[in-house]
């Protein structure tokens, strides 16, 4: 009979506590020295630069070595047909600051540097910086004088357009990509944005945000509207057609403001998706219309409408608060009957389903972030400079992921539903 043994991870698992050990001694050893050295830790000549300098140098010389086959000293590179050939100074931003490096050479510049690329000023993370800085609103300005603030280095106003001016080819790539077959969930709406053309005016910047049958969230896009066109439907025909022929061959609901002739446009483009409207937007557009005095009663009596267990209950809810409120507020009982055709789909599903499709709070959340990113700007020179501005606002969301993950969490319960509630449309989005 073989006895059959199996290694021991422990020694392992030991050498790496025994590595740890050793790291955060050094580290520990490194900050004891700059402080007795009167060192800080930051800023210029600070113990992280110098530790960039060493570990960039380092970096830097050991791609020599594999690039030329020799050590530095070592004999075997005599003769060899390259060699080194010193060094020469330059000076990269990283993110603590400008760092000076003396960046090796060899005799016949055939060495192509992959840690700092010939020409490159900054390391990628200050780009990230850049980017992320813009995203959240600051101008090109108020980026440089941050930077020779925190940083104590001088970058350009042009510099820093040309960073986020790379974006532009992600933008295009990102508004054309191919999307998903099946979308559950289509919540769609349009925030102004202020663009000079010619004068300075108010343009729509259309969003649709979907969520996949895997329940994620999906910008599908962004689409600037015309000059004077305010937020149409007709607009709107056209961004969902290129929806459509983008590879969205499906939509359950799409969720929407009210806005006249859309659910045509909407059922133009699907013909089986269900139109929404936002309970939300109604209630907000009820309250227009009334007394500020009267908005706890009001609200109190319109909730047995949208909480209805069915729509005959639903319009015997409307029947009661058009008997206590037609007289005063007449404009209000005529919003909800205009809208009802939109306003009662949701009544037909479980709670899972009306508690996510009867507002569009998702997409408004994001709208809310691009308002509060564009608000110190002002305005802007063209339509491309305000995509790429929202585009910059988008790749910045959830930098952690976990907005992602509750958002996910959050849509479990009601996809099970939507996939009873459609008869398996949304279980065929994910084969």
């Amino acid at each position: 009979m073989t006895e059959t043994t199996t290694q021991d991870p422990q020694p392992q698992d030991a050498a790496g506590a025994e590595l740890d050990a050793v790291d955060e001694q050094l580290a520990a050893r490194l900050v004891e020295q700059a402080r007795s050295q009167g060192t800080g830790l930051v800023g210029p000549d600070g113990l992280l630069q110098r530790l960039s300098k060493l570990v960039l140098e380092g970096a830097l010389e050991g791609e020599l070595t594999d690039h030329l086959g020799y050590a530095h000293g070592d004999p075997a590179g005599r003769n060899g047909g390259n060699s080194r050939n010193g060094t020469r100074a330059k000076t990269v931003l990283t993110d603590i600051g400008p760092v000076e490096l003396e960046v090796p050479r060899d005799r016949d510049s055939s060495f192509q540097p992959k840690i700092v690329r010939k020409r490159q000023r900054r390391l990628g993370g200050v780009d990230d910086l850049v980017v992320s800085l813009v995203a959240k609103g600051l101008t090109t300005g108020e980026v440089a004088a941050h930077l020779a603030e925190i940083y104590g280095t001088e970058v350009s106003r042009q510099t820093i357009s040309t960073i986020t001016d790379r974006v532009l080819e992600g933008l295009a790539a990102w508004q054309s990509r191919p999307l998903d077959p099946v979308y559950p969930v289509l919540f769609i709406d349009a925030t102004n944005v202020k663009i000079r053309d010619g004068s300075v005016a108010n343009r729509p910047i259309y969003v649709a945000l979907g969520v996949t049958c895997d329940g994620e969230r999906d910008i599908l896009g962004l689409w600037a509207g015309e000059h004077g066109d305010g937020e149409g439907a007709k607009y709107w025909l056209r961004v969902l057609t290129e929806i459509k022929n983008r590879g969205v061959a499906d939509v359950c609901i799409v969720v929407c403001n009210g806005l006249t002739g859309l659910p045509d446009a909407i059922a133009t483009v699907w013909p089986q998706a269900i139109t929404q409207t936002c309970v939300v937007h109604l209630l907000r557009n009820s309250f227009r219309y009334a007394s500020r005095r009267d908005w706890a009663a009001i609200a109190r009596d319109l909730r047995p409408i949208y909480t209805a267990p069915t729509e005959a209950a639903a319009l015997e809810a409307l029947a009661g608060f058009a008997a206590a409120w037609e007289a005063r507020y007449p404009a209000i009982i005529r919003l909800w009957e205009h809208a009802w055709a939109e306003f009662v789909p949701f009544l037909a599903f479980d709670t899972e389903i009306r508690t996510v499709i009867a507002t569009t709070n998702a997409i408004e959340s994001l709208n809310a972030r691009f308002r509060r990113s564009v608000k110190a700007r002002g305005h802007f020179p063209n339509e491309q400079a305000a995509l790429k501005h929202l585009y910059l606002t988008i790749i910045s969301l959830d930098p952690t992921g976990r907005g992602r993950r509750r958002w996910t969490n959050r849509w479990k319960a009601a996809l099970n539903a939507f996939d009873i509630a459609f008869d398996g449309r949304v279980s065929a989005g994910r084969k």
